[in-house]
């Protein structure tokens, strides 16, 4: 279809003037523009240069070095936000069973789909421009002209309405939130990468990086913008089937017939391991209905869509960084291990971050609580089957981890790092599944708790080893960034690094590869089991106290 815009639509659009009453209204709308201006002016206080007589006539390196910090914290922080604005668009109206009543509206697709746009990014675009007064104390640094940073605002903003655009997209083909926010991080990671190393590789040639960002970036950005738009307003011009309270009919043999790609064969090993078929007898005797329940029929009620879009794009993602990291550069082969555990942080929380929240939003927490099944097999339930799934879909990742152990003679002296790495990525899908369950049990709403899992596994994992690396651009001394690295004790990424290789795994093979920290690894088991057991009891406490207030 043809992507017209009306003007009328533009600025008498009822549909971006309701969102932009509900979001600009929140109290998560301040709250983040202010936790938005102290990050970035930490990153600018704790990045100022600290020489005693700046050299302003030959481009200083450490002002330019300050610029080039700045934008990239504000670029991957926007580029992160942008999918939890967008991404819920479109199923936040299926959630709330308004979506057939918006379908019926005189409203135009491309209206809504402007409309929901505009208004998700609206608050983002704010916090963009409130950073401008804290770039402007950077300039008289020199190092860095004003058409720098004119053209670095507008490669940000390109990207992140791209970014919008692709949390829209994704929202109209699912019919939840959370699925429709982790197909978006997929998506949009790798592209954050490229954005990285674009700017960082181009850093000495800031005439040819200043022509790309005003030039060939907002062409491909646009026209990315716009096929995207009318993809998504396409598909609410023809809706697919709809059912009882705006569901989507999601028939699976249909699903597989008209699959482009991988197809689900839920029947046939593995596909069964990740998604069952539907029982059709009887449960076994001393079975726990709970995890029945969850295993066979919630996860995948909407359909396998968000499955194969998941294990396709991983595994796209995965042959390069395998060739690379697995063979090519064996040495550097823990990096691996973190591309699995940034893939289970961002698919291993969805299964269970709705598992607690799903019976709230359905009204059927107390009808549950008021069963025979004790609050232990409820938590178990739910627990197994999202740890399950996610295990599951991050294990076929693995599988190029075992065959390079097999096929380079160098990883057979290394079989204990080999299954260290293996241990990690154990402990990270469980402790994923964990916290995103104890989030489902705090919160009361599905989206509101993959939002908290995704921070505290944000402030967890990433925040410390983020530490350490801003330390070695401002030249901190070895001694400081040395003991920092305790900071990380949880964090499944500085665990992966501090696994010893030896020599053989070198480049030259006269060295040791990574030395390790053995101490630390051990502390990083050692936490993480500390850290489910307190999440653990904390649920059951919490389940046994409102079990009794149902039970009376």
């Amino acid at each position: 279809m043809r992507l017209r815009i009306d003007p009328v639509f533009v600025f008498e659009n009822p549909v971006l003037q309701r969102e932009l009453l509900v979001n600009l209204r929140t109290h998560r709308a301040f709250f983040l523009l202010a936790l938005y201006q102290v990050l970035l002016a930490a990153v600018v206080l704790v990045a100022w240069p600290t020489d005693e007589k700046l050299d302003l006539t030959q481009n200083p390196p450490s002002a330019r070095k300050l610029v080039d910090l700045f934008f990239l914290g504000q670029y991957v922080l926007a580029s992160l936000m942008a999918p939890s604005f967008a991404a819920g668009t479109i199923t936040g109206e299926k959630e709330r069973k308004t979506y057939e009543m918006l379908l019926a509206s005189p409203l135009r697709p491309t209206a809504i789909v402007f409309g929901k746009m505009v208004a998700s990014l609206t608050h983002l675009g704010m916090l963009i421009v409130a950073s401008l007064p804290i770039i402007v104390l950077c300039l008289p640094l020199g190092g860095v002209s004003i058409y720098e940073v004119l053209a670095a605002y507008l490669g940000l903003i390109v990207s992140v309405v791209c970014f919008g655009a692709i949390g829209v997209a994704c929202s109209s083909y699912f019919g939840r939130t959370s699925a429709s926010l982790v197909v978006s991080y997929l998506v949009i990671l790798p592209l954050v990468m490229l954005g990285v190393l674009f700017w960082t590789s181009l850093e000495q040639e800031g005439a040819l990086r200043l022509n790309l960002a005003i030039t060939v970036i907002p062409a491909f950005g646009i026209a990315l913008v716009l096929l995207l738009c009318a993809n998504a307003a396409a598909r609410m011009l023809y809706p697919p089937d709809m059912g009882s309270e705006g569901k989507e009919v999601v028939d699976l043999d249909r699903e597989a017939e008209t699959a482009v790609g991988l197809v689900i064969q839920r029947d046939q090993f593995p596909d069964k391991l990740f998604a069952p078929p539907r029982r059709r007898e009887l449960m076994a005797d001393g079975a726990n209905p709970v995890y029945d329940k969850e295993i066979h029929s919630e996860i995948f009620s909407q359909g396998t869509l968000m499955l194969r879009l998941v294990i396709q794009i991983s595994m796209l993602l995965a042959i390069p960084l395998m060739a690379l990291l697995l063979f090519a550069r064996s040495h550097l082969c823990a990096f691996y291990t973190v591309y699995v555990v940034v893939f289970n942080m961002l698919v291993g929380p969805v299964f269970s971050a709705g598992s607690v929240t799903g019976e709230r939003e359905r009204q059927t927490l107390d009808l549950l609580l008021t069963t025979t099944i004790t609050p232990w097999k409820i938590l178990w339930g739910k627990l197994v089957a999202g740890f399950r799934i996610s295990a599951v879909l991050t294990s076929f990742l693995l599988w190029p981890l075992l065959l390079a152990t097999l096929m380079v003679p160098q990883y057979w002296t290394n079989w204990l790092a080999v299954l260290s790495f293996f241990a990690i990525v154990l402990m990270v899908c469980l402790v994923d599944s964990v916290v995103a369950l104890f989030c489902s049990t705090v919160f009361h709403k599905t989206s509101t708790s993959l939002m908290a899992t995704y921070l505290s596994l944000l402030i967890l994992y990433v925040a410390p080893v983020a530490a350490v690396l801003l330390m070695g651009i401002l030249n901190f001394s070895p001694e400081t960034i040395d003991a920092s690295r305790w900071w990380g004790v949880a964090s499944p990424f500085v665990a992966a690094i501090s696994v010893p290789l030896n020599a053989d795994l070198s480049l030259d093979g006269s060295e040791i590869a990574n030395a390790g920290d053995l101490s630390l690894l051990a502390a990083y088991f050692g936490v993480s089991i500390c850290l489910l057991a307190s999440m653990m009891g904390i649920m059951i406490w919490l389940f046994r106290a409102r079990w009794r207030v149902s039970g009376d």
